[in-house]
């Protein structure tokens, strides 16, 4: 008789994405207020989908990880670059989409997309405990 674990919640790297999604809830307001003075509703709604989209790729990308590191460390490592590029594939096809819909305004597109994504691992990676004892976000002290 074999039981099912949910390695999802208890895997580092899920932990991970979603601390950084709810960090990205924190910058949000500023973003899409950026977005909205400086480019009206089209940079309000750009923002929201840059933001929107970091969102997405964090969560893929722990998603991937944690299940590819299920069977074995082959699979991970090929997981791992697949995953890499099949999301870059699917963020462009996004914009390609609203852009050709014209509702992309994209200087505050990629200016939240760009710094959400840096901003927010460089926030991250002072909360990550890089050790084997606790992997993932490092125990309050």
């Amino acid at each position: 008789m074999s039981t099912n674990v949910n390695v999802e919640s208890d895997a580092p790297e899920s932990a991970i994405a979603r601390d950084l999604v709810r960090r990205a809830l924190y910058v949000a307001p500023a973003f899409l207020l950026m977005g909205l003075l400086g480019w009206g509703i089209s940079g309000l709604f750009s923002a929201a989908l840059g933001l929107a989209l970091v969102a997405i790729n964090f969560r893929l990308g722990a998603a991937i990880i944690t299940r590819a590191s299920q069977i074995s460390l082959n699979a991970l490592f090929g997981a791992v670059l697949g995953g890499y590029i099949v999301r870059l594939g699917l963020m462009t096809a996004v914009v390609l989409v609203v852009k050709a819909g014209g509702w992309l305004a994209t200087v505050p597109f990629a200016v939240t997309l760009l710094v959400t994504h840096l901003g927010l691992l460089t926030w991250e990676s002072r909360h990550v405990a890089m050790t084997l004892a606790a992997p993932g976000i490092r125990p309050p002290q």
